[in-house]
């Protein structure tokens, strides 16, 4: 029997690379490092570019992803959105276009998504209008059956993060990352990669 060879092309923003992280690991970083693919191989390659939105994520994963993957392996995608389009003053609507554009795009060429979607702040004003926008864009994702994680509502009232953005000038840092890899490991990461869940 053929071994799986597993190919993840991982495009974001800043977050994704582990931006403030002392451990220079991130989020995915972390979640790969707790990831046994075996009898399978796998291999990551990050994509992050700092303060991204949906639109210039939409225009560009598919270029720099798509040099990533090869015909011999499973391709997968993982995006970590940002709360960059409450910034650029793109209407719920159009966020939700932009995501849905990478989602068709990638079930086109037969691609598994794993969304990870905009954790809190510490503005609170700003929270609520980023609540709506990661709701939207849990919706659009679990419409067309990709796997979206929600850090928003667990993250949002968590102390242990909420210390940890004030103490790192309002960006994650270790227990902050932990945090985020936490929920990515336990909201369908292993059965996205179709691999057992470690014990």
């Amino acid at each position: 029997m053929e071994q799986r060879r597993i190919r993840i092309a991982a495009v974001g923003d800043e977050l994704l690379a582990g931006a403030g992280d002392p451990r220079a690991l991130g989020w995915l970083g972390r979640a790969l490092a707790r990831t046994n693919p075996a009898p399978a191989s796998l291999v990551s390659f990050t994509l992050a570019s700092p303060n991204e939105g949906t639109e210039e994520l939409a225009g560009r994963w598919l270029q720099e992803a798509g040099r990533r993957f090869d015909d011999g392996f499973e391709n997968r995608l993982v995006i970590g959105l940002s709360s960059r389009d409450l910034d650029l003053g793109l209407t719920t609507a159009r966020s939700r276009l932009n995501l849905a554009n990478i989602l068709d795009g990638a079930s086109q060429l037969s691609i598994k998504v794993f969304v990870v979607g905009p954790p809190p702040g510490l503005d609170m004003d700003r929270n609520l209008r980023l609540a709506e926008l990661s709701a939207a864009f849990g919706d659009v994702t679990t419409r067309r059956k990709h796997v979206y994680v929600d850090t928003f509502t667990p993250l949002v009232n968590h102390g242990q993060w909420r210390t940890d953005l004030a103490a790192n000038g309002g960006g994650p840092g270790q227990a902050g990352y932990g945090l985020i890899a936490w929920l990515v490991l336990h909201r369908g990461w292993y059965q996205w990669l179709e691999l057992p869940e470690p014990a």
